[in-house]
């Protein structure tokens, strides 16, 4: 598809602002951003804020990039980058992008290189991107690089078609005449398959695309878009507010039938989504269902997938402006706000937020440029959580239990936030001698996941960092014991000595924690502790309201009943996602004030009694008296706003 694009007022004002003895070659377009191709990029150290300055005019990204004549030898540039970065950056891998005529500079300590990226610019004719080594090696954050790498070619024609589309000429929505519409795909009086359609004069985008986890591959787990005749191809965009299968596990699934756009996501929720959906179909194959995608559509995905930071305003559209802001409900987590036409209307979509702080995460962000219409999330809309200090001595005063009896605790967790969260305080619980130094064996992705975190520190707590900053790892505490591959599960049941067990998934719907579960069950001596939610359906739910005795096929194909005798406990207040009375403060210090607010991702009693807590507290919370609110069910839509 062509698109006819007016560059003249671009190059016009790039022409004017850069200097002639920049030599600029040529522009073309990488997604959102406009690349400028210059033979003589010096005068980078002597108007450092030029950049800046072009983009603000133009009012979109801009990336200086060198002419391929200009490049000097890799061997020169390797030995060049040797000799000025310091040995305290911890300097570990150079690689080369010849497409984008890129170095890729991985060090343990990056501060130490960004000051020096214009001057390597100047020197090499290579733009430098300067990458976190982190301190624990994951095996994903290498396969995204080497696969960006591999695939350079590919990915640059995407880039390119990409921003034609993008920067076309509007249409439909011409002289101020646009609308905005929703349809809730999904995650509408239920936990799961989070999906929202947006829809303006010119653009199709998706907010989140996720699956069901209680339903199985059925087609209630699935978001309803075959419901409502629009082709995968048909989509502009695909936003991702965070790594969780119930917000992002079926994007795949569109390329898999023919989309080819772009996914927006931070780059932490990039490398934890990919790791969640390689589990998921390994997992999948494994109980011998077929699953609804392939790892192919997983890797075309990565191909397409747009990486943002928070708080950096990026056109997805003709007529659309996304920003993401932290979300504070897992690493990467965004909270996404779209700016509709030339001031025309703005939407915010919480996705899943904790508005309040953690060891691990800072709380939400709640402060926007504007605010129209709230999409946000109510899955403890009905109930408050205990404080976070108060969670944190009871799940210390049960493991504490649990050891003077000699027993094994068991924490099914969560292997993104929730196992990252809960070793924090098992680590601080036995440095202040609150618990006794036990083995504490973790299995599952977490170990990975884990390392992700480190990779980017930016986005964890200022104490987390703090401990990283100064060299301390929190998360290689000396108790703790990673279990990688077949481990002899039995063995560690089997001894003597007490021990905890953090082991996925949070919910026993499959993993590492439901063979623990079994081992572990028929004795008295031994609990788990829930630290998650528990959705509907699922074992972890079933065991929590009350099942004692649980039926199991074996490896023999044999049905088998397990007796629980294990103690159970469900310990609140370690949730990712806002309790009734944080989604209240939350409406409160939300600036500005929205018009309408839409009310999903909850079962139904909780969206009702989130509904009913706002209509009491409406004046309190600063709402405005004619406030629209909306609690819709699948395939309901509303036109937001329409000017025709």
């Amino acid at each position: 598809m062509s698109f006819k694009i007016d560059l003249s007022h671009i190059r016009t004002t790039i022409f004017r602002l850069l200097p002639p003895s920049a030599q600029v070659t040529r522009l073309e377009f990488e997604g959102p951003e406009i690349a400028i191709y210059v033979k003589n990029p010096s005068f980078l150290l002597e108007q450092s804020g030029i950049i800046a300055q072009i983009a603000k005019n133009i009012k979109k990204r801009v990336v200086i990039r060198t002419d391929p004549s200009i490049r000097k030898p890799k061997h020169e540039v390797t030995e060049y980058l040797k000799s000025i970065i310091p040995p305290e950056a911890g300097l570990e891998d150079i690689a080369f992008d010849d497409v984008l005529g890129e170095v890729i500079i991985k060090a343990k300590n990056p501060k130490l290189v960004y000051d020096k990226a214009n001057r390597i610019l100047v020197e090499t004719g290579w733009r430098p991107r300067i990458l976190r080594a982190p301190p624990m090696r994951s095996r994903i954050y290498e396969q995204v690089i080497e696969g960006y790498l591999k695939e350079s070619e590919y990915r640059q024609r995407f880039l390119r078609e990409l921003g034609e589309a993008i920067h076309r000429d509007v249409l439909l929505a011409k002289d101020g005449s646009n609308y905005v519409r929703i349809t809730i795909l999904g995650a509408a009086q239920e936990v799961g398959r989070s999906a929202i359609l947006v829809e303006t004069a010119e653009s199709k985008i998706l907010l989140d695309f996720g699956l069901n986890p209680a339903r199985g591959l059925s087609p209630n787990a699935f978001p309803r878009l075959d419901l409502i005749g629009l082709e995968p191809e048909d989509i502009d965009a695909v936003i991702v507010s965070h790594a969780h299968l119930d917000h992002c596990g079926l994007v795949p699934y569109l390329f898999k039938y023919g989309y080819r756009g772009p996914v927006y996501a931070t780059e932490a929720t990039r490398d934890l989504m990919i790791l969640l959906l390689k589990d998921f179909l390994e997992v999948t194959e494994r109980e011998g269902k077929e699953p609804p995608f392939s790892m192919r559509d997983v890797e075309t995905m990565l191909l397409h997938t747009l990486a943002l930071k928070y708080n950096v305003v990026t056109d997805i559209a003709p007529d659309v402006r996304l920003t993401f802001y932290n979300a504070g409900h897992i690493l990467g987590s965004a909270i996404v706000h779209l700016h509709i036409g030339n001031g025309f209307y703005n939407i915010v979509y919480t996705g899943d937020f904790k508005f309040g702080k953690t060891r691990l995460l800072e709380k939400a962000d709640a402060v926007f440029p504007r605010v129209d219409t709230l999409i946000m999330e109510g899955t403890y809309g009905a109930s408050d959580q205990p404080r976070r200090e108060e969670a944190e001595q009871q799940l210390i005063s049960i493991i504490k239990r649990t050891i003077e009896r000699r027993g094994k605790v068991l924490i099914p967790s969560l292997s993104v936030g929730r196992a990252q969260e809960i070793m924090l305080i098992l680590a601080e619980a036995m440095k202040s001698g609150k618990l006794p130094k036990v083995p504490v064996y973790i299995e599952g992705m977490i170990q990975e996941v884990t390392a992700i975190h480190t990779a980017y520190p930016e986005l964890l707590s200022r104490s987390v960092r703090q401990y990283l900053d100064s060299g301390e790892n929190p998360f290689e505490y000396e108790t703790f014991i990673r279990l990688e591959g077949k481990e002899p599960r039995t063995e560690i049941v089997e001894k003597p000595e007490p021990a905890i067990i953090i082991a996925t998934s949070g919910m026993l719907t499959g993993g590492p924690a439901v063979e623990y579960f079994k081992l572990m069950a028929p004795n008295p001596d031994n609990s788990i502790v829930f630290v998650s939610y528990q959705v509907e359906g699922t074992l972890g739910r079933k065991i929590k309201d009350g099942m004692r005795e649980v039926t199991f096929v074996n490896s023999y194909g044999k049905v088998e009943i397990l007796k629980v005798k294990m103690e159970v406990y469900a310990v609140e207040g370690f949730s990712g996602h806002s309790d009734r009375q944080q989604l209240l403060d939350y409406l409160r210090a939300i600036e500005p004030k929205p018009s309408k607010l839409i009310l999903v991702h909850g079962e139904s009693n909780a969206i009702q009694s989130l509904k009913d807590s706002i209509i009491r507290n409406r004046a309190k919370l600063g709402l405005p008296r004619n406030l629209e609110l909306y609690t819709p069910r699948i395939l309901d839509s509303y036109t937001l706003a329409f000017n025709l």
